[in-house]
């Protein structure tokens, strides 16, 4: 049995090296599965050493150098020696294979290069987020498939199919450059967000939010900010993650039940995070100052800080926050930032300008979801049409998936309903 401490220093390194050593694996091997069970050997080479030897000085080290002790053996095993041998430039004998420590000038590249293979475009979004979990998160299959409601024979099958396809692409596993690297690197960003997102509202499920994804796309958006550091919009998807991350303490009270933002008790939001996500607003900021685009997540976080600075509801700035959403609505037109528009300048300039807003949006462009009649249920209730507000809140309830959300849709339409004089069930 792995004593608690040990086994915790082994979970804490897997998760912080993981990305690094199947990344340099990926780049030396040129096979991803391979890159992936050499990484997994080391872990359980972990697992059988370090409890009786210690945990190493240098875990990460003694990581790298067992996965590639062993793929030396593997190549050793294989009948293509020669040529194998001379893909990996690795000639020398294995007792002078360099560590972890000689290879610093490699480490960054390889994540970011195995982040840009796991958002191949030949793969879909969730295929896209299943792959940058399991390779990069170092999450196991089980915790994917949980994250995302699925059983694991189905999230094991998803990963398999992504790795095929990268592999039949036969993708350049060297970093993309100018536009197809601007490309790339959006569609990583766009997978980090999704994995954020996916934990911060989930989809469907009897829970309000998965805390563990949410944790996941804050520590993917550090990690892509460490090794695309000169890139303004990367830190703005950090300090976004950060600050709406904050949140999640309050947006569920003591029984789970979940908490609007007007009703949260900002003491208990996280204020380190609050201080991470600033900070790192204020590096985009400081970038884009350099001449490089303002982009979506930036002003997306532009407008979570509007929300952190405030003390109290009461004391949010909607006109700020109505003015940034009109930028955004310029930068990144869509029916979600439009439907949000209409909740700023609901809150700044009174319900009317709100719906006005939401009127313009396509009917058809969020059908399936419960945004737009709950926004619109929102905006009837504040202008004191009780029982229109009611059935927006009973739509907006049909429409979604998620059990949490809908318990709350359906005490907003009870509540209607009595303020409008009619029965509350």
């Amino acid at each position: 049995m792995v004593e608690a401490a040990t086994a915790e220093a082994i979970t804490a390194t897997w998760r912080r090296e993981s990305a690094r050593l199947v990344g340099a694996l990926v780049r030396m091997t040129r096979d991803i599965d391979l890159a992936e069970d050499l990484a997994q050997d080391a872990l359980v080479a972990a697992l059988e050493t370090w409890p009786g030897q210690g945990v190493p000085a240098n875990p990460g080290a003694w990581l790298m150098t067992t996965a590639k002790r062993r793929g030396i053996d593997h190549i050793r095993r294989a009948d293509n020696l020669r040529r194998k041998t001379e893909e990996l430039g690795r000639a020398e004998e294995v007792s002078a294979m360099p560590d972890l420590d000689s290879q610093v000038d490699h480490i960054e590249d390889d994540v970011l290069r195995l982040m840009f293979l796991c958002c191949h475009p030949a793969l879909t979004p969730e295929s896209r987020a299943a792959l940058t979990l399991r390779l990069v998160g170092g999450l196991t299959t089980t915790e994917i498939a949980r994250g995302f409601l699925v059983p694991d024979a189905t999230m094991g099958q998803r990963i398999s199919r992504a790795k095929r396809t990268v592999a039949e692409a036969g993708t350049d596993l060297e970093l993309p450059t100018g536009a197809e690297r601007t490309q790339r690197l959006d569609d990583v960003m766009a997978v980090v967000y999704l994995v954020f997102t996916e934990g911060y509202v989930a989809t469907a499920g009897d829970d309000w939010a998965r805390p563990d994804l949410v944790q996941e796309g804050i520590r993917l958006a550090r990690l892509l900010a460490e090794i695309a550091p000169d890139e303004p919009e990367v830190h703005g998807l950090q300090a976004l993650l950060e600050l709406q991350g904050s949140r999640l303490p309050a947006r569920t009270d003591a029984e789970g039940s979940p908490v609007l933002l007007d009703d949260q008790d900002r003491s208990r939001w996280d204020q380190l995070l609050v201080r991470r996500g600033l900070a790192a607003l204020a590096r985009a900021e400081e970038l884009a100052g350099r001449g490089k685009p303002v982009g979506s997540y930036s002003l997306q976080a532009a407008i979570a800080a509007v929300h952190a600075r405030a003390r109290t509801a009461a004391e949010t700035d909607w006109g700020r926050i109505a003015r940034l959403y009109d930028v955004l609505a310029t930068a990144a037109p869509g029916p979600v930032v439009e439907v949000n528009r209409a909740v700023a300048h609901g809150r700044a300039a009174g319900p009317a300008a709100g719906l006005a807003v939401l009127d313009a949006v396509d009917p058809d462009a969020l059908r399936d979801s419960p945004l737009v009649p709950s926004v619109r249920g929102d905006l009837l209730e504040r202008s004191g049409h009780h029982a229109a507000a009611a059935e927006e809140f009973a739509e907006a309830a049909r429409r979604t998936r998620n059990e949490g959300e809908r318990t709350l849709l359906l005490r907003r339409a009870a509540h209607a309903r009595g303020l409008a004089g009619g029965p509350t069930d």
